[in-house]
C-alpha cells in the first residue's frame, strides 16, 4: 500500500472535490493563484478539521503560494501557541488576496493573545494592513474589553479616506460598533 506524507494526503482531498465551475469562476474574476481547485470555505474548514492542528504544516501550506486552496487552509490548521506575533505580521504582509486576508482574520488572528493590539498598529501600515485591521476589529469587537470608542474613531477615519479597498469593512465596523454602542 502507497503511504503519502501528509502534504500530499492533503493535495489529494484537493483534487478529490474539485470544481472547475468555481476554479472558473474564481480565474475570470483575477484570483492571485496559478493552482486553483475550486473548492469552496466550508469544503476547506472539512479539510481543515479532518487534518487537525498542525503547525509545522500550516507554515507548508502557507508556503506553497501557488494554490489557493493551501494559503486558505494553513490558518485554519495553526495551533495559536506555535505562531508569534512576528510571523502573524509577516503572513499578513504576505496574504496575496483579500479572501486569503479575511480566513487569516476569522481563524487565527482572532485567537491571538495580540489580537487587539495588533489592530492598532496595523491601522497605521500601508492599504493592506489598513484592510487587515478593519477586518480584524470587526472579528473581536463584540470582545469584553476591546477599546470601541479608539475602533470607532479608527473606522470613521478610514471610511472618510475613501480608499476603495478599506472603506467598505471601515463602514461596517462603524456601524457594528454603532449598534453596539447604541441598541434598539
Amino acid at each position: 500500500m502507497e503511504r503519502f506524507n501528509d502534504m500530499q494526503q492533503i493535495k489529494r482531498h484537493f483534487f478529490a472535490m474539485r470544481n472547475g465551475v468555481i476554479a472558473d469562476v474564481l480565474r475570470k474574476a483575477g484570483s492571485p493563484f496559478r493552482i486553483i481547485f475550486g473548492l469552496t470555505l466550508p469544503q476547506i474548514t472539512d479539510v481543515a478539521r479532518m487534518t487537525g492542528e498542525n503547525a509545522e504544516l500550516s507554515r507548508c501550506l502557507w508556503d506553497n503560494k501557488t494554490t489557493r486552496c493551501s494559503m486558505l487552509l494553513a490558518p485554519m490548521i495553526m495551533p495559536t501557541a506555535e505562531i508569534g506575533e512576528e510571523e502573524a505580521l509577516r503572513w499578513i504582509a504576505e496574504s496575496p488576496s483579500i479572501e486569503v486576508t479575511d480566513v487569516l482574520c476569522l481563524r487565527l488572528l482572532k485567537r491571538l493573545p495580540a489580537a487587539v493590539g495588533m489592530v492598532g498598529r496595523l491601522a497605521c501600515g500601508d492599504d493592506k494592513a489598513r484592510y487587515t485591521a478593519m477586518r480584524l476589529a470587526m472579528n473581536l469587537v463584540r470582545e469584553q474589553g476591546v477599546p470601541l470608542d479608539e475602533w470607532e474613531g479608527m473606522a470613521v477615519a478610514e471610511e472618510k479616506r475613501g480608499e476603495v479597498m478599506t472603506r467598505g469593512v471601515a463602514r461596517q465596523l462603524a456601524d457594528e460598533i454603532d449598534f453596539i454602542k447604541n441598541p434598539i
